[in-house]
């Protein structure tokens, strides 16, 4: 047998074939086989200590010397592709290779030597990578460490932009995107474009621990982030977050951030880029180049044709409908019934003063809950503006009817109880810049006229009018109050109960006042 071993050794150190052949004291031809087949097969030197020169030349001649052994070998690619597959197992496999060789009249492997025969023909090939990563299975997804930097145009400042990094693990296909901020509505956003990118959906979801994707992952329990768990229920994957401080749960995305720093960061770090689109550019440009650029040996191809030939037919479909992303916050409800999106205020039903709601925002569309079921909605506004967006069903009934205040409802209303009550309220209309700067007095005037009736409120603005051009509510209302005391005076009083319990009644007093026996 041929010293395979040597040969592959010597031709990794550049030794022509003829000295290779002389050193290993093989034909030429047999030395230009050997490396003619460990090309093809993607072998090379350096190999572990433990494979032996059979096991390269079964590797590199599957066959041509199996007449040395009654069994058949086993086609290792073809079982290094279909393990791949969703739910394949070796024993699934093993089977099938048993039936097989038997229906061609061969001698199968038990499955022990089979799985070993396997195990050392992906060792020695190093291709082990599909064995834990199924096409379609996961998606792994990070923040990468160094960022890119915005530059103002106008002061040289500088800010950074951060680089969001999604990788499946079995083809190393993989999607970047520049993001000026790290952000529940920017974490989102990057895992839907990550989808639209690789045109599917995987099984899984596996990130980090970040609280914008959990909010409590240890031993005992995981909580998801809940807009993070609505985004991967829309999508119909599962989220699985990396345990705390285990990076090798999320292996291939943690190598491919290093890729993203070399290929994508480090190659764009002598570029200024003066707005987030810029750069967001400049990072598409390079993705593309990462992802087409060619394997190292034994690996041939490149991510983009791994993905499309290996991983693409596994991913599930897109939903039908668009995900529009939502970020979840739970204010408590201030004195004022309002929430806030962080731009504008919003109202909610007054009786949740002092409550802890749930506050879904969208990008248009503000949605308020109480005990999981909504109470509020409003479109959301793009704009900052000054006054809060107020619905008059949320509001107390005494501030529905402040809000209807306008000075024609006031003068019809004064026209009802008499001409010093109209002329009262026109003073308090028109004595101050604007009308509004009367409703409250206004206002009161009302309640004093419902409180003591039309004609003892005509009566009170007359004898006001009387001492001074310039009525007050308290005037007003002091000498309502003292026409109502001088009418309890006046009012002849009533005749007191009997305090005894039992009486006598008028038959007792019949003839002279006298008890009859």
């Amino acid at each position: 047998m041929a010293n395979y071993r040597e040969i592959l050794r010597l031709h990794s150190l550049g030794t022509s074939q003829r000295s290779i052949a002389r050193e290993v004291q093989s034909s030429r031809d047999t030395v230009a086989d050997a490396i003619k087949a460990a090309d093809a097969a993607g072998l090379v030197w350096p190999l572990d200590d433990d494979v032996t020169n059979e096991d390269i030349q079964e590797l590199l001649f599957p066959g041509r010397y199996a007449y040395a052994s009654p069994y058949t070998v086993p086609d290792y690619q073809w079982i290094h592709v279909e393990l791949a597959k969703t739910g394949v197992t070796l024993t699934l496999l093993w089977d099938e290779y048993c039936r097989k060789v038997r229906a061609m009249g061969g001698v199968p492997y038990m499955y022990t030597q089979f799985c070993e025969k396997y195990r050392r023909w992906a060792r020695v090939t190093k291709a082990t990578m599909r064995i834990t990563h199924k096409p379609g299975d996961a998606m792994q997804v990070d923040w990468a460490g160094d960022p890119l930097y915005i530059t103002d145009k106008t002061t040289g400042e500088q800010w950074p932009a951060y680089i969001f990094v999604a990788v499946l693990p079995c083809s190393w296909y993989t999607y970047v995107e520049a993001c000026d901020d790290m952000k529940q509505e920017n974490w989102l956003l990057c895992h839907v474009h990550a989808y639209n990118y690789f045109g599917g959906v995987t099984r899984l979801l596996i990130s980090d621990n970040a609280k914008t994707a959990t909010i409590t992952n240890n031993r005992y329990e995981t909580v998801l982030n809940k807009s993070y768990a609505e985004m991967a229920e829309h999508y119909g994957t599962a989220i699985v977050p990396a345990r705390v401080r285990k990076p090798d749960d999320k292996a291939a995305v943690e190598g491919s951030v290093r890729f993203v720093s070399t290929w994508i960061t480090a190659a764009l770090r002598d570029q200024k880029f003066f707005s987030i689109a810029e750069a967001q550019a400049a990072v598409r440009e390079k993705l593309e180049e990462l992802n087409h650029r060619p394997f190292k040996k034994p690996r041939t191809g490149c991510r983009f044709s791994a993905y499309e030939m290996e991983e693409k037919a596994f991913m599930q479909p897109l939903p039908t409908h668009a995900y529009e992303p939502s970020v979840w916050v739970t204010p408590k409800v201030g004195y004022d019934y309002l929430v806030s999106d962080g731009l504008n205020k919003y109202s909610v039903p007054y009786d949740l003063i002092g409550e802890k709601v749930e506050v879904k925002l969208t990008k248009h569309i503000v949605e308020v809950f109480f005990k999981q079921t909504r109470v509020a909605a409003h479109a959301r506004l793009e704009k900052e503006q000054r006054d809060p967006v107020v619905k008059p069903e949320h509001m107390p009934e005494a501030h529905r009817k402040y809000l209807n205040y306008n000075a024609e409802e006031f003068t019809e209303w004064a026209h009802t109880i008499g001409p010093k009550t109209t002329e009262t309220v026109q003073y308090f209309l028109t004595s101050g810049k604007e009308a509004e700067q009367g409703f409250k007095a206004c206002a009161s005037l009302t309640r004093l006229g419902n409180r003591y009736g039309a004609e003892r409120l005509e009566d009170a603005c007359e004898r006001v009018l009387r001492l001074t051009s310039a009525p007050t509510i308290r005037n007003i209302s002091t000498l309502c109050k003292s026409s109502s005391e001088n009418s309890e005076v006046d009012r002849p009083a009533a005749k007191k109960p009997n305090g005894h319990g039992i009486t006598r009644g008028a038959a007792y007093y019949s003839k002279g006042g006298q008890r009859h026996e």
